[in-house]
């Protein structure tokens, strides 16, 4: 690893200092805000510090600092294990492509540029995607671009100047209207602003110009076997596939974070539901069909969008229609047989100049729009 990727190092473990802090403090009072309390206190500079750090967890539907804190260390760990060639590494974290450092740099700045821009927005009172600029385009520019601070902080200020406000009018001009679920809202607003700033950046080259490659990793010695132990470390690495990282380290510290966060108070994580079990299992679940019925898919392209239902159908569907366990089924079966293969055919039409991650995002909102009113038809709320 260059000087300049140990350098990107200095804000991850920043971070982690930071949320150990806040952990310590928590601690130390001996209690946890509920997400009620969290939400209707963000005139206070630790709530607004939390639902800052929640940011990094929301896009699988925890938001809580304690998942965030799980994901960082075990996405450090990740890439320490990569870079070092570790049998134990598992799924080599961001594809094998080394720029670990660089996608969460451009990712962090990115959600803490969003913050200082559009923060105002939570005075609201109601929800807002503050989250999104963390699991979109500063990630996906350094991924196709290179790293460096030319193209992370680019991305991070195209994050907040275009992806964030983009979903904001999205959310609150077309899904609180309509009743429809808030992440159709946040990854059309991805979506529609990416293939902006894609564009941008193909008319002004400048913008990452001299991007940095990392030094060749050392190349783990595993062979894909695509038996059971393959098949469930790929439905555990698909958990942390959103913020672009896809390693089972990282997935476990975010699950072993959300179930620490629901043991400390229950009405914390997934936005006070307390239906957080439900949705883990929809999501494992929907990855374990999604993995199974996709896995000729994995073996000829070597990777394979089967993530897709866990931050998009099946919790959206889970939290407006119900925990009973046929939506949890239905959600789980219907995003992975459609989600996927909807995602592969918008990306194969995607002009090279723009990451893929595009039709990820749009395959979310279309799957969703398509299968929440259908279980809100089939199984009305308090019905089963």
């Amino acid at each position: 690893m260059n000087r300049s990727s140990q350098s990107a190092l200095c804000p991850g473990t920043a971070l982690c200092l930071l949320l150990l802090a806040v952990l310590l403090a928590s601690l130390v009072a001996g209690q946890w805000p509920d997400y009620a309390t969290l939400s209707s206190t963000l005139d206070r500079p630790l709530s607004r510090l939390r639902w800052i750090l929640g940011d990094i967890s929301e896009v699988a539907f925890y938001k809580h600092e304690l998942p965030a804190l799980g994901l960082m260390l075990g996405a450090c760990l990740g890439h320490w294990a990569h870079v070092r060639g570790y049998r134990w590494q598992g799924f080599a974290i961001c594809y094998g492509s080394g720029l670990w450092p660089w996608v969460f740099t451009s990712s962090l700045l990115g959600l803490l540029f969003s913050h200082v821009l559009w923060g105002w927005t939570l005075a609201s009172g109601a929800w807002q995607p503050t989250f999104v600029a963390f699991v979109s385009l500063p990630a996906a520019m350094v991924l196709l671009f290179g790293g460096g601070w030319r193209v992370a902080v680019n991305g991070a200020l195209l994050g907040a100047l275009l992806v964030t406000p983009a979903s904001l009018l999205w959310v609150n001009v077309v899904c609180y209207p309509l009743a429809l679920p808030a992440v159709i809202g946040n990854v059309m607003g991805m979506a529609v602003a990416s293939v902006v700033a894609f564009a941008l950046c193909k008319r002004f080259p400048a913008l990452v110009r001299g991007a940095l490659r990392p030094v060749p990793c050392a190349v783990s010695p595993l062979v894909p076997r695509y038996g059971v132990s393959w098949t469930l470390r790929r439905v555990l690495a698909d958990f942390s596939e959103a913020p672009f990282y896809g390693n089972e380290l990282a997935s476990l510290g975010l699950l072993i974070g959300a179930f620490l966060a629901a043991w400390l108070a229950p009405a914390a994580p997934a936005y006070g539901s307390q239906l957080l079990v439900q949705i883990i299992v929809g999501q494992a679940l929907a990855s374990f069909m999604g993995v199974m019925l996709w896995r000729q898919q994995w073996k000829t392209r070597g990777w394979y969008p089967t993530y897709i239902p866990i931050v998009s159908v099946v919790p959206a569907a889970i939290l407006t229609v119900g925990g009973h366990w046929q939506v949890v089924v239905a959600s789980a079966a219907l995003g992975a047989v459609f989600a996927p293969p909807l995602a592969v055919a918008i990306s194969q039409r995607l002009p090279s100049y723009m990451h893929g991650y595009i039709g990820n995002v749009l395959s979310m909102a279309l799957t969703t729009l398509a299968v929440v009113p259908l279980l809100g038809w089939a199984f009305p709320r308090g019905a089963a």
